[in-house]
């Protein structure tokens, strides 16, 4: 059994601003906010209590999906591998770096629109949009990444902070 579970990196800090209005940090370096520091050990905890355990994670660079992706490590006792090309990667770049592991479960930590665009075709639809820090499962009842990538997963979930 293939299983993909896509997390949109939790609630990022947006306030720190210049006077100009310019923000002061690089859009790579936001920091998750108070939400984001809340949300992303909950949701953790709610996809370990299912019993998933990932054999790989993938994250992000960025310090918001890092930070995201090393609590779901923590609650979920794997290691976190970062991948550069995930920062702001489209829906085919985030499935192609799930299947390039070849691993039978993988979760992946990253940002949208990719995510809400991946979800939303591998759901057909019933998934329209990813919050932050929102958990999307995916399985397919095959053993192999290039069969499940060219075949609707059998099954689908969605757990949302809110």
């Amino acid at each position: 059994m293939i299983t993909l579970v896509l997390v949109r990196h939790a609630k990022s800090d947006w306030n720190a601003v210049r006077e100009d209005g310019e923000p002061v940090l690089d859009d790579h370096d936001r920091p998750l906010n108070d939400r984001g520091r809340r949300d992303a050990p909950r949701m953790a905890r709610r996809l370990a209590e299912t019993g998933f355990r990932p054999d790989a994670l993938l994250s992000s660079t960025a310090v918001r999906a890092r930070t995201t992706a090393e609590a779901f490590a923590s609650e979920l006792g794997v290691r976190v591998s970062t991948d550069p090309g995930l920062y702001g990667a489209p829906a085919r770049a985030l499935l192609a770096a799930a299947a390039a592991t070849r691993r039978p479960s993988v979760l992946v930590v990253a940002h949208d629109p990719g995510m809400s665009v991946l979800a939303a075709h591998l759901s057909d639809d019933g998934i329209g949009h990813m919050p932050t820090c929102a958990v999307a499962r995916f399985t397919w009842e095959v053993d192999d990444w290039d069969v499940a990538t060219v075949l609707d997963p059998d099954d689908w979930t969605l757990d949302t902070p809110r």
